[in-house]
């Protein structure tokens, strides 16, 4: 009884000290960030068409270039501070989800490749993945069948 007390004093105390977030102010940095992830994007898929690529490959390339630069920013040590700042502008965009997949290898590089970075690589990622190839295969497999029927 008197530990359930306590903790209702801690919450309520917790809740009246707590500092208010300021959304506007999240939301336009976010918005900032992740417009400047989609301009970088944009100027990269510029380049590729610049140096005769054909359209079919540039969104292939533009993707993996994205993904290479969360990765790598990631890495060195940038992506966490761009993170702190932007928030969801840094998360929501394909530099996010190569974040997601990169910061738990290197977080337990320590315990082995195959336990540590093989097994902690997809915690995050994971089930977005898992969620993405299934509802994809599953619409392939009713886009097929529509074509097939309507033929």
């Amino acid at each position: 009884m008197k530990d359930e007390i306590l903790k209702e004093s801690y919450r309520k105390h917790n809740d009246v000290s707590k500092p208010k977030p300021n959304l506007v102010s999240h939301c336009i940095k976010a918005f900032i960030v992740g417009g400047l992830f989609c301009v970088l994007a944009q100027l990269i898929n510029d380049i590729y068409l610049m140096i005769n690529i054909s359209e079919e490959n540039v969104g292939l390339l533009v993707t993996i270039t994205m993904v290479f630069i969360g990765a790598l920013l990631t890495g060195i040590g940038i992506y966490d501070k761009i993170g702190e700042f932007a928030g969801a502008g840094s998360i929501v965009p394909i530099t996010g989800f190569a974040n997601s997949i990169v910061s738990p290898a290197m977080e337990f590089k320590k315990e082995g490749f195959v336990f540590g970075v093989g097994a902690k690589m997809f915690t995050i990622a994971g089930p977005v993945l898992i969620y993405g190839i299934s509802s994809s295969v599953l619409l392939g497999i009713i886009y097929y069948f529509t074509k097939l029927l309507g033929s």
